[in-house]
């Protein structure tokens, strides 16, 4: 619980007079320990008085967890996952209500995520911390939650793959059965995280387990049950060491980052495609996390046509990629897809009477036809550098895979003023959030009106598994959150994933974009010229007709394709 809403709550309610409430608060935060453990186990203020002056701060009642008992029915209230991200028990389901322990019952957020991922009406009961945790880990950790989001076939694989794990790491093993062994493991766990098609293999060291995780459509998901867990800590420094022997690193040196390169070749198809897997090492408090990037060029497209851009998105970019000179940006967080998106048009315009230049941080695919420079900022060669070197290797066209400064855009501007068109990427919320970022760098307004042409901020978010949809209709508060009357919605239709075998209940199968396109005209270059603050430039971006990402989401929504979850999570 956050320490400044618990003393003011105390305070409020007369439990605290004020200079006892400004000496707990500073001794709270100067502890670093929650405000729960140390306000009660210190003796400060009795444990009844403190979880009800919380309940009553919220309009929720204190129960006691002391006796209880989580029958099977109710515990399958609240997925594994759910329960475990958000702390959350749930004691009691009466009267179509969901009553849930919150180990955070301030937290509004969390239930607002909960009452959306589960679609019922939820309650917040206030009980002891200590207790609810308790509880989740008694009747949720010891759940067999290995497998859960992924599909069937990878589900069984796992279960064949890793349930051995406990008894064969207490095994006593011979040197090369244990070496043996644990290249077994890693190479079981790459394959099926290729086949699970995941972005990344994350192996998390911690004092008494380890944990293997997986993220697949942008969700993290663990492999291991608590058992295996712990089984997996035994051989951690093995497991890890594999790692780093595959991907050509220093083995003994530990208490330094590394980076290197695993390359797989698998059959899909019927056809051999490479798969490249980028590694990262992370010296931590008890032993080094690692964490495996996939990147599978056949299972990623880097087509326009094949991207699921929409038609007017796609126009837009078409008729801009050709443009002889100027700057595109596409801006969005990362993991939203900005270098697939930057590639495919790259591959648009590769045509052999033009000559195309990339720097990127790392090179992620490799493109026939274009010269691609990796960045390497450990001796020197940061972007700045490569767009210097650019200019005299006469291009055509030019890819900064990220402006981070000022000198990087201001080369980037001079190369698009001289006759070159530049494609580069920004970390903003949205298309005008672009504009105000160069200007923040120190870019002057006159430079950035007369390079920018283009700028799309994009999302990533899931797609509802075509085999379970459903309609259903919205909650008041989920037409609220957004921005919806019940007459605009009108006769329009509202989808989720019930959950089945081949989305691995999760309801969600593949990911779509959703774009953002601001196209920079003669009334917006005369604004940034002025230099109109960002919230005046996306108001007349939208009078002049721009999409923003929560109206296409919208669309999504109405289309079928995601869910209101998804679009209220990313826009």
């Amino acid at each position: 619980m956050d320490a400044h809403l618990v003393i003011a709550t105390l305070s409020d309610q007369g439990i605290l007079d004020a200079e006892q409430a400004e000496t707990l608060l500073n001794a709270i935060l100067e502890s670093g320990r929650s405000p729960e453990d140390f306000l009660v186990n210190d003796g400060h203020v009795d444990e009844h008085t403190f979880y009800q002056a919380i309940a009553n701060s919220i309009g929720a009642n204190y129960i006691d967890l002391s006796d209880f008992e989580l029958e099977n029915s109710l515990r399958d209230k609240i997925p594994v996952g759910l329960a475990r991200l958000h702390r959350a028990l749930p004691v009691a389901d009466m009267n179509g209500t969901l009553y849930v322990a919150l180990s955070d019952p301030l937290d509004t957020e969390k239930l607002s995520e909960l009452r959306f991922a589960i679609n019922q009406n939820i309650q917040i009961s206030v009980a002891s911390v200590p207790l609810i945790e308790e509880l989740i880990t008694k009747y949720y950790e010891s759940v067999d939650y290995a497998t859960e989001g992924f599909s069937a076939l990878t589900q069984k694989e796992l279960r064949e793959k890793l349930s051995e794990l406990s008894s064969k790491a207490a095994d006593n093993l011979t040197d090369e059965e244990r070496a043996q062994y644990v290249t077994q493991i890693i190479d079981n766990l790459i394959d099926i995280g290729i086949k699970a098609k995941a972005s990344d293999i994350h192996f998390e060291p911690f004092e008494e387990y380890m944990d293997v995780r997986m993220r697949v459509d942008g969700t993290l998901r663990s492999l291991l049950t608590k058992s295996d867990r712990k089984a997996y800590s035994s051989i951690a420094r093995e497991l890890i060491s594999r790692v780093k022997i595959i991907s050509n690193l220093n083995i003994a040196e530990s208490r330094l980052p590394q980076d290197g390169r695993i390359q797989r070749t698998i059959t899909r198809d019927g056809r051999p495609f490479n798969v490249d897997l980028r590694v990262s090492t992370l010296p931590t408090q008890f032993g080094e996390s690692v964490v495996l990037r996939i990147l599978d060029r056949s299972a990623v497209q880097l087509d326009l046509d094949k991207l699921g851009v929409p038609e007017r998105v796609k126009k837009t970019l078409r008729d801009l990629i050709k443009l002889p000179n100027g700057i595109i940006i596409v801006t969005g967080p990362t993991g939203s897809g900005k270098t697939t998106t930057l590639y495919a048009c790259l591959r648009e315009i590769n045509e052999p009477n033009s000559k195309l230049l990339t720097a990127e941080d790392p090179v992620e695919y490799d493109i026939d036809g274009i010269m691609q420079v990796p960045v390497n900022e450990s001796i020197g060669l940061d972007f700045a550098r490569c767009l210097r070197a650019f200019l005299r290797q006469d291009p055509d066209r030019i890819l900064v895979g990220e402006t981070r400064d000022i000198e990087t855009a201001q080369i980037a501007i001079q190369a698009s003023l001289t006759g070159h068109l530049v494609f580069t990427s920004l970390h903003t919320n949205d298309s005008t959030g672009a504009i105000t970022r160069l200007i923040d760098m120190g870019v002057e307004p006159f430079l950035i009106s007369a390079s920018l042409e283009l700028i799309v901020a994009q999302r990533l978010v899931r797609r509802i598994c075509p085999k379970c949809i459903e309609p259903y209709e919205p909650t008041d508060d989920e037409l609220m959150l957004l921005g919806l009357s019940a007459h605009e919605v009108g006769d329009k239709k509202f989808y989720k994933g019930r959950g089945c075998d081949d989305c691995g209940d999760s309801g969600y199968k593949g990911r779509k974009g959703i774009f953002e396109t601001l196209r920079i005209g003669d009334t917006l270059r005369e604004m940034i010229n002025q230099r109109a603050p960002g919230v005046v430039l996306r108001q007349k971006a939208i009078e002049l007709g721009m999409r923003t990402l929560r109206e296409e989401g919208l669309q999504a929504i109405f289309d079928g394709e995601t869910t209101v979850e998804e679009i209220l999570k990313y826009t």
